[in-house]
């Protein structure tokens, strides 16, 4: 297997980043896959680094995965220049570049959206088309779930889009939109891998063992669009 990046990223924070993340991780590993796992920056505690260290079930530490971690819940740029301290991006690459040199894939998780400000002069889109990553998108699968994957699709660049896939997480509340979201998507993007995960425990990896799951197919899907299934 090529020694690949996924990307994941979203449409806001609170989509569902760390848990998509998460159960990717694990997935991967239970397929018998040397997978890596990076949350570069965190802003408000390291509980996403954390539960990515344990869906990933290796040897990677703590500081590894989350090397630059600030505490008020706020972007992570403002975050930093209030303790004063500056995220560079080409410290964050080779970070992630040593990580990628470790393991068959490496599964990124970015902070809020896509074009979330992370650093001086960078963002998500940056690190991703500068790592030359698959983007998985996240998006809540509710009113409104159409417009946001459209807008952050419409943000990458072209040669890109192409490869992009879609996870449109279940919502709390699921609406009515939820029956047709991505069934629009489609209608917009044919090629493209869209895919409904069903609400599920972020640390529940039995779902991912069991052929018949809805969760296992969603991920299967997934590898298989890459040709990494």
């Amino acid at each position: 297997m090529r020694r690949e990046i996924i990307f994941v990223t979203g449409s806001d924070t609170g989509v569902g980043k760390t848990m998509v993340s998460g159960l990717l991780s694990r997935f991967l590993r239970e397929k018998g896959v040397d997978v890596g796992v990076c949350k570069p920056i965190c802003s408000g505690g390291r509980e996403d680094g954390e539960h990515l260290l344990s869906m990933a079930w290796n040897k990677q530490t703590l500081d590894q995965v989350n090397p630059w971690h600030f505490t008020q819940p706020i972007s992570p740029l403002v975050a930093a220049r209030l303790e004063r301290k500056q995220i560079k991006l080409d410290a964050v690459l080779k970070h992630i570049q040593r990580i990628r040199e470790k393991h068959a894939v490496t599964v990124v998780e970015g902070a809020g959206g896509l074009l979330s400000p992370l650093g001086e002069g960078f963002d998500s889109r940056t690190l991703l088309t500068e790592l030359k990553a698959k983007p998985l998108i996240v998006v809540a699968d509710k009113l409104g779930a159409v417009n946001q994957a459209l807008l952050v699709l419409a943000a990458l660049p072209k040669r890109y889009q192409a490869g992009a896939q879609i996870i449109l997480s279940a919502a709390a509340k699921p609406d009515a939109s939820s029956q047709t979201n991505a069934r629009l998507l489609m209608e917009f993007h044919p090629q493209m891998g869209v895919h409904c995960l069903p609400r599920v425990s972020a640390k529940d990896a039995t779902v991912l063992t069991d052929k018949r799951s809805p969760v296992y197919r969603v991920f299967h899907r997934v590898l298989e669009k890459w040709s990494l299934a």
